[in-house]
């Protein structure tokens, strides 16, 4: 019976050792990689985020600082992951990534940018004391998980496309630079009118343009109905107008008929001020005719005369001379 309880009793202890041993071994937690195809878990729970490239001195520098970190995830009740910016681009542009390394606190969806030291007890306080609550969000527009940042995402990824296509231009094919440039714009061009022609048909479709009926066709008897239809209708006028002087009382006919004397004896004196107006106008533009005409006249007979003196001047200097050789010498 002794025997049988030590056995039990050893049996318990070993038990118990190994699962120790096995429950220390599963509360190390490990850094989870996260791309384009499960990003999404990172929405649920809490997660810490660190976007970093091979290629970078201070990512290899956390590297080993990260990893240890990952390993308290489980006691912090947390996870950690990592992405890789040059195999992922989208979820550099869908995060905003413009410095490497680059650190996100998530928390069921709510984004927070780590920006204390990077170092592992740092890291343990941070979820610890939850500082993350005095850092502000990142706001809703510029949500990663918001439509606009998953379009700047499929832009990246395009970026990316592009990048590794002029690669394979120019190191495989020999391409110039210049030369692949060239294609990439023959290709936006050609891509541009495409679309262009696909937005119009679009627009045809769902809004077609309206069907325009032939013209009406004018004849002689259409004219000749309007011409009809416009003497009625004048006809009409007329006898209204009638039918509205005579239903008025005498006294009113009266003072109208004055009014309409008054205002054509207005109207003729009008018009004869206007006449006299005109009349003494016209007088004054003949007198200032005639004066200027008679200016001119003693103008062009003064240059008469003054030509006509000139001339007789001009002939007694020719005759003198001839005068004088003529006259005989007194000695």
């Amino acid at each position: 019976v002794k025997m049988a309880t030590d056995r039990r009793r050893y049996t318990f202890l070993c038990s118990l050792v190994l699962f120790q041993l096995t429950s220390g071994i599963t509360a190390e937690g490990s850094v989870i990689d996260l791309n384009e195809d499960n990003w999404h878990q990172m929405l649920e729970g809490e997660w810490m985020v660190e976007f970093f490239a091979p290629w970078c001195p201070a990512c290899k520098a956390l590297k080993p600082i990260w990893k240890e970190f990952a390993s308290w995830s489980n006691d912090l009740e947390i996870s950690v992951g990592q992405v890789d910016v040059t195999t992922s681009p989208g979820l550099s542009g869908r995060f905003m990534v413009t410095a490497l390394p680059t650190i996100y606190h998530v928390k069921d969806g709510v984004f927070r940018q780590y920006r204390g030291s990077r170092d592992k007890d740092e890291f343990m306080s941070f979820i610890e004391e939850r500082r993350w609550e005095a850092i502000e969000e990142v706001p809703a527009w510029k949500s990663p998980a918001s439509f606009q940042m998953s379009v700047v995402s499929q832009f990246f990824k395009l970026s990316m496309v592009l990048r590794s296509v002029h690669s394979v231009l120019v190191e495989d094919y020999g391409l110039p630079t210049w030369g692949s440039y060239l294609v990439f714009a023959l290709a936006t061009i050609l891509v541009g009118a495409l679309l262009g022609l696909i937005l119009v048909c679009i627009i045809d479709f769902v809004f077609p343009p309206k069907a325009h009926g032939p013209a009406p066709v004018v004849t002689s008897a259409g004219l000749k109905a309007d011409d009809d239809e416009e003497d009625l209708v004048e006809d009409s006028e007329v006898r209204v107008e009638d039918n509205l002087k005579e239903d008025m009382p005498k006294e009113d006919t009266q003072e109208g008929e004055k009014c309409d004397k008054e205002m054509e004896q207005d109207e003729e004196e009008e018009e004869e001020e206007e006449e006299e107006e005109e009349e003494d106008e016209d007088e004054a533009e003949e007198e200032k005719a005639r004066s200027e005409g008679e200016g001119k006249e003693k103008e062009d007979s003064q240059a008469e005369d003054d030509k006509d003196s000139q001339a007789e001047d001009d002939k007694e200097s020719k005759s003198s001379p001839e005068v004088r050789r003529r006259r005989p010498r007194k000695d």
